[in-house]
């Protein structure tokens, strides 16, 4: 395993590849027993993963729980995020979801005594609720380091223009700044390529990239007849094989992977790997562990790259669709376009 530096503001080393702890546990009524999850973490740390992502609702509070017996007495060999805004029970009242101060030291200090730790290295917002200023989140993350429940903090399943003045505030206040971006990436989810991936970029963020398999859309099971998260979940967190696009995705994929002597979903993770995020990885068995990691050891030609990327790609939206058009590069550039050398990372 090779690890990188999370983003640009901060020091961790990660591991590139990140443990998903959505299936520690069976209170959804599919997951992985605690002896399954024990032998998941010992093999991913084995191969040198580091980097686990739980949530306070994964398993309604049953993955922390799992995931505090197992790290015990090795830590500090891990860095440990966890989420919050959901209901870790269904019982949770409206006052401890979303994503306000009070819902975020509620949901921490819970977090905090299921995992049997005193710091989480990295605590997210699982996801916007469209009413809670940035603002508010951001000064309360602030004091969450003050008090040294948190080391760092990130923003999951957020617009980009959200990100972007989260980022600013800590900024220009001086204060914790803004590490990470956790969003749905794979080739069948590439719409976070016209904002969120370049704004992390140019914001410095460390890019967490959920789902890299599609749900297991990607592996080719579910054309054998497997049902696992189509059904296992609900149909959550699954992408359905249901155009002709998608279709022709896996047809290339399953197709390449047969030219590189490698499994389908070894290819699609290497992919997304490739593009710059991390990719969580969330087994429910230590062989399906085995099967994601091996991706950690694949490096894609650059002509699959382009077969993926052309078979994948997707319309471009406006603004990107005239600020990419060629004539307009010209005239932004006095007609010097092709002689202009373009920075390597984006801009903010």
């Amino acid at each position: 395993m090779r690890y990188r530096l999370f983003g640009k503001h901060t020091g961790l080393r990660v591991s590139e590849l990140v443990l998903g702890a959505g299936n520690f546990g069976t209170r959804w009524g599919h997951g992985a027993e605690p002896d399954e999850a024990a032998r998941i973490i010992d093999t991913y740390a084995e191969a040198g993963g580091n980097f686990i992502d739980a949530a306070d609702s994964y398993q309604f509070g049953e993955s922390e729980e799992i995931l505090g017996d197992l790290l015990a007495g090795r830590r500090d060999e891990f860095v440990l995020a966890s989420k919050f805004s959901q209901r870790a029970s269904p019982k949770d009242s409206i006052l401890v979801t979303g994503n306000s101060r009070k819902a975020m030291v509620s949901s921490v200090e819970a977090s905090l005594k299921r995992l049997k730790t005193d710091r989480l290295d990295l605590y997210w917002v699982h996801y916007a609720d469209g009413v809670t200023p940035v603002d508010e989140i951001m000064r309360g993350f602030d004091d969450l380091v003050r008090a040294g429940k948190i080391l760092y903090a990130g923003l999951s399943d957020f617009p980009a223009w959200r990100v972007a003045r989260a980022a600013t505030l800590a900024e220009l206040r001086g204060s914790i700044p803004l590490a990470g971006l956790q969003v749905e990436y794979s080739l069948v989810q590439r719409t976070v390529e016209f904002e969120l991936l370049p704004a992390g970029d140019a914001l410095g963020l460390g890019v967490v990239g959920w789902s890299p398999l599609g749900g297991g859309m990607l592996t080719g099971k579910y054309r054998k007849g497997e049902k696992g998260r189509a059904e296992g979940l609900g149909g959550k967190v699954f992408q359905a094989e249901n155009s002709q696009q998608r279709t022709a995705i896996l047809d290339t994929l399953i197709a390449v992977a047969g030219e590189l002597g490698v499994s389908p979903g070894e290819v699609a993770i290497a992919w997304a790997a490739a593009k710059g995020p991390f990719p969580i990885i969330g087994p429910r068995s230590v062989e399906q562990l085995q099967a994601n990691l091996a991706a950690a050891r694949l490096t894609l030609p650059p002509d699959v790259m382009t077969r993926l990327d052309a078979v994948s790609a997707l319309a471009p939206i406006f603004p990107h669709s005239m600020l990419n058009d060629p004539a307009n590069r010209q005239r932004i550039t006095g007609g010097k376009f092709d002689d202009f050398v373009q920075p390597i990372e984006a801009v903010a």
